[in-house]
């Protein structure tokens, strides 16, 4: 857990204190300049369209203790910020620029308050190179206190949720801390490291990347101690060129790692099947009766998982609560992880079976006569495929309906992975498909006339309107696609119409 002065921070991360008190305790990170926990050091980080050193007064006045900046050099340097940003007003009106959380302070027209506060003046500058490099180093300098075990989870699809389960399976033997959110980035790890608490005795990390080498800039801050690999998808090929690069760069999630760490490997996928590493333990996990870690006696019942466990010779009987048999996978990745931690496997399994899902990954709700699966948060094909299984596998639904969205990142082959979903949804009961985005039309061309209704939408009011007037009880519905579609909203209305519409405790989770 972060616990550093100001000044302790400077020197962990070659910076300079240039203005402030640099006996401040911090024990925060933000990067978000609205919100702050209390004793926060604040990380402007450049972006694309938003530098976020903009936001640095309003962060403070915000609350924050003390701030990272490689716009400012000396005193005087933060002596004129602190009187340009706190003498002026966001311009009324003025566009944000998109996907920085600082960006809002635009679209607020959020006053700064009007002479240079004292609070920005005494609060701790440090004068950096790189504010996401220092914040890097810092995460680095934590991870060197940090001594309880951390697992590391990687992979193109199914990272957060095995990252859920993992820690609810370890959770049968100990106290363990888990990245919270999507914190999974090169700003993200650090923040979470920042995090774990005292009391905690495992950590659940999860590590994503999109570029090439930025695992490795990852990894060497998080330095797992073992870690899950899911499968090597196309998710991020547009960046990366090609699906062997994608596995050259999951698998550099070992740098840092123990020469005794051990990798976690999905058996059932091709390429991770055929890894080999000198000197690397790996354990299996998967389908296949070559696996270490398998499943046996696989059923559904009312679309929940129901399975044995085969572990070293070991039976152990597993109930899931989240849908497809794609899930599967995911606990025995966790059983096999919490074994090797000496966590009794029954007992796991037990906490396994009280997992319910995440926010936007496959989370069932029932309202208004309707099932609803909120896989919105993203898509890549094999995920889309998996959500379209489990939609199809609903008991007791009338029609089953796929609102589905484009998928992002997909690279050159883009249209031919959309109309491969569209050919998988074709073999399958779907009903009907609501398509958003121009991508998304090929999914529609891939299923050909196979289902009976395909609506094409050009925005979410379409959606929308299509939702409000299409749905009747008794109807399935998943929702799909990449988080930049922005899905999840028409989940957000459909929910708020059928909340104003529902008798008094109806809707609910599971």
């Amino acid at each position: 857990m972060l616990r550093l002065t100001a000044q302790e921070t400077a020197r962990a991360v070659g910076g300079r204190l240039i203005a402030g008190e640099g006996g401040r305790l911090l024990t925060h990170i933000s990067l978000d300049s609205r919100t702050m926990k209390g004793n926060d050091l604040f990380v402007p980080v450049i972006g694309e369209r938003v530098d976020a050193h903009d936001f640095i007064c309003q962060a403070l006045e915000n609350g924050a203790s003390a701030v990272f900046t490689s716009r400012h050099r000396t005193r005087e340097d933060v002596e004129r910020a602190v009187a340009e940003q706190t003498g002026r007003k966001a311009a009324q009106g003025e566009s944000a620029p998109a996907g920085d959380a600082n960006a809002a302070a635009f679209e607020t027209g959020q006053a700064f308050s009007g002479p240079a506060s004292q609070r920005c003046l005494s609060a701790a500058w440090i004068a950096v190179d790189d504010t996401r490099r220092a914040l890097q180093a810092l995460g680095s300098y934590l991870r060197d206190q940090i001594s309880i075990p951390l697992v590391g989870v990687t992979g193109s699809v199914g990272k957060t949720t095995t990252r859920e389960m993992a820690a609810a399976a370890l959770s049968a033997g100990f106290r363990v801390y888990k990245t919270p959110g999507n914190s999974n980035s090169q700003v993200g790890v650090p923040i979470t490291l920042a995090e774990i608490p005292e009391d905690a005795r495992m950590g659940v990390i999860e590590l994503g990347m999109s570029e090439p080498g930025e695992m490795t800039r990852i990894a060497r801050v998080a330095r797992v101690d073992c870690a899950i690999i899911t499968n090597i998808g196309v998710a991020h090929i547009e960046q990366l060129g090609s699906q062997e690069n994608i596995l050259h760069e999951k698998l550099c999630i070992q740098d840092g790692m123990p020469e005794d760490g051990v990798l976690f490997l999905n058996g059932d996928d091709p390429l991770l099947a055929a890894v080999k590493i000198p000197g690397r333990r790996i354990v299996r996990y998967g389908m296949g009766d070559t696996c270490d870690y398998r499943c046996e006696d696989l059923r559904l019942e009312d679309g929940y998982p129901v399975f044995t466990a085969v572990c070293a010779g070991r039976r152990v009987p597993v109930h899931l609560r989240v849908m497809g048999s794609h899930m599967v996978s995911n606990a025995l990745a966790s059983l096999a992880v919490a074994d090797h931690f000496g966590v009794d496997l029954k007992a796991a399994a037990r906490r396994l079976g009280e997992f319910a899902g995440y926010k936007g990954r496959q989370q069932i709700v029932h309202a208004g006569g309707l099932t609803i699966i909120d896989d919105s948060y993203n898509a890549s094909p094999a995920s889309m495929k998996a959500g379209i299984e489990v939609l199809c596998s609903l008991p007791d639904c009338g029609r089953r309906i796929a609102v589905l969205a484009d998928m992002r990142e997909l690279g050159d082959e883009a249209a031919k992975f959309h109309r491969e979903v569209g050919a998988f949804a074709a073999a399958h009961p779907v009903d009907c498909l609501v398509l958003f985005g121009e991508l998304a039309e090929e999914i529609g061309a891939g299923a050909a006339a196979a289902i009976p209704c395909v609506q094409y939408c050009g925005t979410l009011d379409e959606v929308n309107a299509w939702l409000d007037a299409g749905l009747r009880a008794g109807d399935g519905v998943l929702f799909k696609g990449s988080n930049s579609m922005g899905l999840s909203g028409a989940v957000k209305h459909l929910l708020e119409r059928l909340e104003k519409q529902r008798p008094a405790g109806e809707i609910g989770r599971k």
